[in-house]
This record gives C-alpha cells, structure tokens and sequence, in this order.
C-alpha cells in the first residue's frame, strides 16, 4: 500500500509515560492501534484529531497537512477531514436517525468527492432505522448510526475509539461483520483503537503495537502477529493469522479445505462459494509438533514445516516455537521439556499438528 501522503510523528507528555510515535499509515484499510490500557492509544487518536497538541509533530493525511511544527501549521479539530467514533455512540437524543445523518452532512466540507450517503445507509444496514428515534436503538444500532454519521462528513481519516467496548458480547457480535464490509469496501484509512485480540485478527490490515507510548511493533498484521521475540498477544490468545481461500468442499462430512500460501486446512463448512478469500486464526495452544510424520492420529491437519525460532514464553515451563510452512508462520505452545527431548532447533524440518481452527469474518 502506498503511504507517502499518510504519516503521523508525535511527542506527547503524559502523566505516566512520554508518548513517541512515527507512523506512515496505508491509504486505505484498518490499522489498529493495540495495547494495553494506558499505552497512548488514545492520545494518539487525540492528537491526530485535533483535540490535543502534540510536540515536534507531522499528521499529513492524504497528502493534507493537519499540523507541521516546522511550518507552525496546527489545523483545529472542525478543520481537519476526519470522523471520530467514540467508544458510547454520542448521538444527539433529540433527533431521529435521519437527522443525525443530516447534522453529519452539514460538517462536511467542500472540495472533495462525497461518499454517497444512500450507499454509507446501505453499506451500514441502517435503511429500515432512519424513522427511529435514538432512545428506540440498540447498542449495535447506535453505534452504526454513529458511524454513519462520522462517513457523512466526508472525511479522508476515520477514527474509531474502541467502538465495541461499551457493547455485550451479542452485540459486539452484530456489529463485527459491518466493521468487515467498511474495510473491504471503503477507500479511506481507518485507525481503530482496540484491546481486544479478536477484533485484530478480525479487522487489521495493519498492526501497530504500543507499549507506554512507544511503538513496540509495527506492519502487516499476519507478520507482527507471529513475532515471538517481542511477543505481541500473549497468554491464551496467542497465535497466527493466515490469509487463505476456499478451494473444496467435502459434502459427505461437512468440511471445507482452505488453501494458503504454504498448504491447506479441513474446518467446518460454512458454506462459502468456492474461491471465497477468508481470514484464519490458529492459535499456539492448537498447535503440536511432530519429528515424523504422525500416523493413526485423530488430528486432521498435519503440515509439514520448519522451525523458525524459538523463544521462551509467559511461564517458565513453556516455550513459544514459530515454524514456517511456506510463506506463512504458525506459533506452537509447547513445554520447554518437550523442545529438549524433541531437539528442536532453527533449520529443523518438522511435523505441525493443528488441532483447531476458528474462521474469523
């Protein structure tokens, strides 16, 4: 992805940690920011918007410059070309759907190519809401009105500020696959800030990692994921991201075969059209390790591979090992004695045995 019109470069004094960060953000697609609480997420959201004035800054976005210290150039937040989804959907209560999406039309500013607001309806599933008044929506419903009304503004940058925290698991659930299509289908950068590691593997084009305001790790999700020397995600909900295609279907037991850059693998069918590109996540606790080739085993997907690196994990008695089969990279959880009586080392061919899979999207 082309990014020279897109960068942002801050200092920012917290109370807690300095905030350093220098990104160059793609043109379209979602990179989420990720970390633990009190990392600079949200600071860096703040900033690029507008409502807090960084130091030594650059926020150039699709080629606009928002503010340049060099140049003295700070652009206020009603100036700059974006929409901000906050984490409560902070619509005004005294009107209905429709005038929502009206007030968002009315900040729009000029010169620029709208985003046609019947398609941002459409795009969102929102047509049937438009009469509704604000007190009549759910926390799905608000939240994708909310975010409709952000695109009406015809922004160059959306901002999303953990847009599923205040929702329940069913609701977060409902509003995952609208997320999906704005990604698959809008041309404009999204920064998305989460905690979450389901809703990474899920939207992120691009990962950047903050850990007490500095960048931890950056780049291609799939790529950052599978690090295990700085480990991004850890504890239970570490593990890789494939991208992959559906290319079979097996009918007689109810599977599917997705094929990656580097095999295949059986999961559930879910009745996807053959050539359907999806997302898969394996996580490293599903992952075994085999010297020879296993046989007379329950488990289904077995992939020849090479080890990577290996790396030591949160307990002491567990080692995180990263093997390459082709292209792409699988983490394995397996206990350090394992390694030791296996021999396992860099450079060495092995057997992975993926015990589970989860479709994602």
């Amino acid at each position: 992805m082309n990014t020279a019109d897109n960068r942002v470069q801050l200092s920012l004094a917290r109370p807690d940690f300095q905030l350093e960060v220098d990104l160059a953000l793609p043109t379209y697609g979602i990179t989420v920011l990720y970390g633990a609480s009190g990392s600079g997420k949200t600071s860096v959201l703040r900033c690029v918007a507008g409502l807090e004035r960084a130091r030594n800054a650059l926020v150039r976005i699709d080629g606009a410059v928002w503010q340049d210290d060099t140049s003295g150039i700070f652009l206020p937040p009603w100036q700059r070309r974006l929409g901000y989804v906050f984490q409560e959907a902070s619509l005004f209560e005294h009107l209905d759907v429709r005038g929502n999406l009206s007030y968002g039309q009315k900040r729009s500013l000029a010169g620029r190519p709208a985003i046609a607001l019947d398609a941002v309806i459409e795009l969102l599933g929102i047509g049937h809401l438009l009469q509704r008044r604000v007190q009549q929506l759910s926390g799905g419903e608000r939240q994708r009105v909310a975010i409709a009304r952000a695109l009406a503004t015809q922004p160059r940058l959306l901002l999303l500020d953990e847009p599923l925290a205040a929702l329940d698991q069913a609701r977060r659930h409902e509003i995952l696959p609208w997320l999906e299509r704005l990604r698959d289908e809008l041309q404009i950068p999204m920064l998305y800030v989460t905690h979450a590691a389901d809703e990474v593997a899920r939207l992120a084009d691009s990962l950047v990692v903050l850990d007490q305001g500095h960048v931890k790790a950056a780049g291609p999700t799939a790529e950052v994921l599978a690090r295990i020397n700085t480990p991004v995600v850890l504890g239970d909900d570490a593990g890789a991201l494939l991208h992959g295609a559906v290319v079979e279907h097996d009918a007689h037991w109810h599977l599917m075969r997705v094929e990656f850059d580097g095999g295949s693998l059986w999961l559930r069918d879910s009745g996807l059209a053959i050539g359907q590109l999806v997302r898969l996540r394996v996580l490293a606790r599903d992952v075994s390790l085999a010297t020879e080739a296993p046989h007379h085993t329950s488990i289904q997907n077995l992939l020849p591979a090479t080890v990577d690196s290996i790396a030591s994990d949160t307990h002491p008695s567990q080692a995180l090992v990263r093997v390459a089969c082709g292209h792409a990279m699988l983490l394995s959880r397996i206990t350090k004695r394992a390694v030791d009586t296996l021999g396992l080392h860099p450079g060495q061919a092995v057997w992975a045995q993926v015990k589970s899979v989860a479709l994602i999207g």
